[in-house]
């Protein structure tokens, strides 16, 4: 049999499988539509939709193809009984074709059990369209029986922008080359950036298609896509999944919980501000009158199931509701979530004032606000403005107390992270760096050589604890603190040691490395032999740190394992197995002896 009466055959018989991919919303975390598509039989040459709707298009029997599809489609999605909403593909030149029959659509519905707001009308473009004019009749005619629009793969088409300005779509899919890869490559991440910027200002949602990798949807939420669609996520099947695995969207768009924070910062919820938020479904004309009754009010958070979705900001609301002359009559009857242009950008309570400012700035976002979350759910309101102020001030005060050969924090700031993390009963370990052999270097090559050790010192200390993983703090002369929230606080310990070892060739002239030392006065002014310099590395671990009260408990256990670290040769390190002496607390071991490791 050719193709041609394969073709018809299989529409005579309507021998077409439709298959469902999900859509999925990046900020709630869930499925709120699929996207149909459809299948030739599976033992036939036309199971391809590339194949059937190539031969379809030869034999001019596309339109006959499109109906038959979208009357399996929408029966099927019915039976089925998939949440959300349907997103029903159209070819554009289809609504141009003498025999297309205006109220097929809508009789396919009626005869399922859907509505037509449960279908979206999606255009796809196959071949170039001119005829705007009409196009926007259509398009109006399907608004008219209720239906949304959707405007597929923009970007790949013939005349997509100039569809999209024509036709005002409710939704815009971004083509997936464009997504693929955006993660990595600046150029797509500015042309979805810029699509994201001027779907906010019409209104439009956008949602990307052709996710593939994690790393792909953590950048399209970055910029604020509130749609996401691909593989990544699901495969469009026949009986799809009516649930998202959540594992699969660690979108970092509520930007990770971090409960452990050495550096000493205040956590996003000291500056939340309560705002009362209202469901997405509340009217446009009673937004307009809690912002006219609160003029104190600037932004509106909105709800879905006790999730954030959006934020409606006063001065952008009232401009785009009232830039037409009959705004509020055209509007102030829809629900407020039609007026939500991106996912809004959220911050876990628990998260480090640092982080949020950090996070802030890699979105590239120029919002005023965000909404801070408890476990995802609604907890407040923070302003960028409030954030600046508080970031300042702890700059201002770090400042004050660094060190000024190496800029690393001081013993105040150290003391007050300490403090800050027995309090929150954090697990934490403590070392306390020493330099051996330092001032006879210092008395024989001089201060500038000695300052240069220090700060390769605190080059080396910096490099290998990252600000995930603790905090670096110099508190005079070549004494150094790390506190360390990991459990791999020995392996970095070792490191450091090690990496110093690597440098000390460095800093000696040829003769006095060969000599594995210098000559030079001891602190009674005797002549004596020194070795090389080496690092000695005190070691207070978790279980003694979570005994304590203060940080002068861990600063004499510190102090006591530096002291017994620089009994040892070359770069060693010491760890105290002593409790502290201030404190007997409930559930803490006895006093063990000494452990030390060279």
């Amino acid at each position: 049999m050719d193709l041609q009466h394969e073709l018809a055959s299989v529409l005579a018989e309507k021998r077409l499988t439709p298959i469902f991919q999900p859509v999925i919303s990046v900020n709630q975390k869930k499925i709120i539509g699929y996207e149909a598509l459809i299948r030739g039989p599976s033992d036939s040459p036309l199971h391809s939709p590339l194949n059937l709707f190539d031969v379809a298009e030869r034999y001019d029997m596309h339109v006959r193809l499109e109906f038959v599809a979208r009357e399996l489609t929408i029966h099927q999605f019915s039976a089925l009984q998939l949440p959300g909403k349907l997103f029903l593909n159209v070819s554009p030149s289809v609504l141009l074709e003498p025999d297309f029959k205006r109220g097929e659509t809508l009789r396919f519905i009626e005869e399922s059990i859907l509505q037509a707001s449960a279908v979206i009308i999606e255009l796809t473009e196959h071949q170039p369209t001119h005829d705007y004019e009409v196009m926007r009749d259509a398009v109006k005619h399907y608004r008219d029986m209720g239906f949304e629009i959707a405007l597929d793969d923009l970007g790949a088409g013939y005349s997509g922008l100039r569809l999209w300005s024509e036709l005002r779509p409710e939704y815009v899919k971004i083509d997936k080359h464009f997504i693929q890869g955006v993660s990595d490559d600046p150029i797509k991440f500015n042309f979805v950036r810029s699509i994201q910027s001027m779907a906010s200002a019409m209104h439009c949602k956008v949602i990307a298609e052709g996710i593939e990798t994690l790393s792909d949807l953590q950048a399209v939420a970055q910029i604020g896509i509130s749609h996401a669609q691909g593989f990544y996520l699901a495969r469009p099947l026949a009986n799809p999944p009516v649930e998202i695995d959540a594992a699969l969207l660690q979108t970092q768009h509520v930007f990770g919980t971090n409960t452990v924070d050495a550096n000493g910062s205040k956590r996003v919820a000291e500056l939340t501000t309560k705002v009362s938020p209202v469901p997405a479904q509340t009217k446009v004309r009673d937004v307009l009158e809690m912002f006219q009754r609160q003029k104190d009010l600037n932004c509106l958070p909105i709800l879905e199931d006790s999730y954030p979705c959006g934020l409606i900001f006063r001065e952008k609301f009232f401009s785009d509701l009232f830039s037409s002359r009959y705004g509020i009559e055209l509007h102030g009857k829809q629900p407020i979530a039609r007026f939500i242009d991106s996912v809004p950008l959220c911050f876990d309570k628990t998260m480090p004032l640092e982080q949020v400012s950090q996070q802030l700035t890699a979105s590239m976002r120029s919002d005023l606000a965000f909404i801070v979350t408890d476990q995802e759910h609604y907890y407040g309101i923070g302003t960028v403005l409030h954030l600046l102020a508080e970031i300042t001030q702890q700059q201002i005060h770090y400042a004050k107390h660094a060190n000024p050969l190496t800029l690393l924090p001081g013993s105040v700031p150290i003391n007050e992270s300490i403090n800050q993390l027995l309090a929150q009963n954090q697990v934490f370990a403590v070392a306390y760096f020493d330099l051996d052999n330092f001032k006879p270097y210092n008395d024989c090559y001089g201060y500038s050589a000695g300052d240069n050790v220090i700060k390769a010192v605190a080059d080396i200390l910096v490099d290998i604890i990252p600000k995930e993983l603790g905090r670096v703090g110099h508190i005079g002369g070549d004494d150094f603190i790390a506190i360390l929230t990991t459990a791999d606080y020995l392996p970095l310990c070792e490191a450091v040691l090690n990496a110093f070892e690597r440098q000390t060739l460095g800093f000696y002239s040829a003769d006095d490395w060969a000599s594995g030392g210098i000559h030079s006065e001891d602190r009674q002014g005797n002549k004596q032999f020194f070795g090389l310099l080496s690092l000695s590395c005190g070691l207070v671990d978790p279980d003694r740190t979570a005994c304590c009260t203060s940080h002068v408990d861990i600063a004499d256990l510190t102090s006591e394992a530096k002291k017994q670290a620089k009994k040892l040769a070359g770069n060693s390190y010491f760890i105290n197995r002593r409790m502290p002496t201030r404190k007997s607390s409930p559930g803490c071991c006895d006093d063990a002896e000494a452990a030390q490791a060279s």
